[in-house]
């Protein structure tokens, strides 16, 4: 006689995710992003308030009008107003963003004895998946080697290693694309992990804690100090310089700078195209460097006054 199979749990809604995912009392950041107004919101708040049927109501409102739902995986400091390193009070999550390979690296993540269990797999979009484990005892440079070894032995997105990154809030529609796809998330295990629970070779030489600086340190001399405008301009050469498609070093630069540009899109496209139009065999000096992203900041400040 077969064994009953074992029933599979119901996805979770918003509010019952992000209190499974942290302590009520955890400051944890919301992102509300709406890219055809280009409108980015950001909510600080205690996942308690964040998982509230009135805070709730009010993500559900903005989801409606056009807006993406997103939150921050790891709690932030009790004083903090931004959603930087330094905020971050503790690492409570790695995860791995699989946009390329979709099923076939999800498979291949599941079949996999280097890597636990996850706590869920998000299905975010048609073939394209999220997946999360709750961990402890992490530095924030242990967390991102960590995502960026899984990244390599998985095909996932290397833009979304960094320890303040946000990920889609289930329950939610994802508003990318012509039509809805509403974000479900599977509930895999009840674990809490720890780093030695992962089998994956981590070496900070060969995982950089972000694309960026890895991407500006090559071609910047070991002496400059580079803004962050600087680190993108810098990416966005290197990934057009080995191929990657403009449209999607575009979407990479867009969605990290969501939380601090008045009109991401714009900003990563001008980025984008001046790498282009200066992409050379030569090494681009510093200051032409500079000259083209505060031409691009400028403009894109510009953009964001209001009468």
């Amino acid at each position: 006689m077969n064994a009953p199979e074992k029933p599979t749990p119901p996805a979770p809604s918003a509010s019952e995710y992000i209190l499974d995912n942290f302590q009520p009392d955890d400051r944890i950041a919301v992102l509300v992003l709406n890219r055809q107004r280009s409108e980015t919101t950001q909510r600080i708040t205690t996942a308690q308030k964040a998982a509230s049927p009135e805070f709730q109501a009010w993500l559900r409102y903005k989801n409606a009008n056009g807006a993406d739902i997103y939150v921050g995986m790891n709690p932030l400091r009790r004083d903090a107003s931004t959603r930087t390193k330094d905020d971050i009070e503790k690492i409570s999550h790695v995860y791995l963003d699989l946009d390329h390979g979709g099923t076939a690296s999800l498979e291949a993540l599941e079949n996999s004895d280097l890597v636990p269990r996850p706590n869920y797999v998000l299905n975010t979009s048609p073939d394209k998946f999220q997946v999360v484990w709750k961990v402890e005892g992490m530095t924030v440079e242990e967390a991102e080697a960590l995502n960026q070894a899984m990244v390599r032995e998985f095909d996932g997105d290397q833009a979304a290693t960094d320890s303040t990154r946000v990920l889609r809030l289930p329950g939610f529609a994802n508003k990318k694309y012509n039509e809805d796809f509403y974000v479900q998330a599977r509930t895999e295990s009840i674990q809490t992990y720890h780093l030695r629970d992962f089998k994956l070779q981590i070496d900070s030489q060969d995982a950089p804690r972000h694309y960026h600086e890895e991407a500006a340190r090559k071609q910047s001399a070991p002496s400059s100090t580079l803004s962050q405008s600087e680190h993108d301009w810098a990416y966005a050469k290197r990934a057009l310089a080995r191929g990657d498609d403009p449209e999607e070093v575009i979407r990479r630069i867009a969605d990290y700078r969501a939380i601090d540009k008045h009109d991401p899109a714009y900003y990563a496209r001008h980025t984008v195209t001046k790498a282009q139009a200066d992409l050379q065999p030569q090494v681009v000096p510093n200051e032409r460097l500079r000259t083209h992203v505060a031409e691009a900041d400028e403009q894109e400040h510009d953009r964001g006054k209001t009468p």
